[in-house]
């Protein structure tokens, strides 16, 4: 069973974190679903990461196309993952359920600490999950870097 970290955006925007957690979660070999609410909202997302990094480059692609299957990283609304994906990365108050969590190797919620309607669904989500019995790790990084802050579940 996987752990569900949630991630509590207070320094930073969305489209500044993304690229080093999803760097880092194909360095550990992971395939990446990375899941949102809107469509637009995926584009525009999808736009940024051809952006970052500067030095170099993401591989990655907007769900809809013919090659989904074979994306590193796959931005999408719907919960298939047809790129196989290790770690679910959910974003702007995404579903997901414990038995996601089961299922893969690890599950990050990325939520923005200054929308009152996102901390909310962040809370409801972190309640959720670890009443299902799934391990969770909470890290902020209020104070400049990313600290764990609290550990529930498993």
């Amino acid at each position: 069973m996987g752990d569900v970290y949630f991630y509590h955006l207070t320094r930073r925007p969305l489209e500044a974190v993304l690229p080093d957690l999803l760097a880092r979660s194909l360095a550990r070999g992971w395939q990446v679903a990375l899941r949102g609410t809107d469509a637009g909202r995926m584009a525009w997302l999808d736009e940024r990461l051809w952006l970052e990094p500067a030095d170099g480059f993401l591989p990655h692609g907007l769900a809809g196309g013919p090659h989904d299957a074979m994306q590193p990283v796959l931005l999408t609304t719907e919960p298939a993952m047809p790129n196989g994906a290790a770690c679910l990365m959910a974003v702007d108050g995404a579903e997901v359920s414990g038995e996601e969590v089961g299922a893969l190797d690890r599950v990050c919620i990325l939520f923005d600490g200054n929308d009152d309607a996102a901390l909310a669904r962040a809370r409801a989500q972190w309640k959720a999950l670890t009443g299902a019995g799934c391990a969770a790790k909470y890290w902020s990084e209020e104070s400049g870097r990313w600290e764990m802050k609290a550990e529930a579940g498993g």
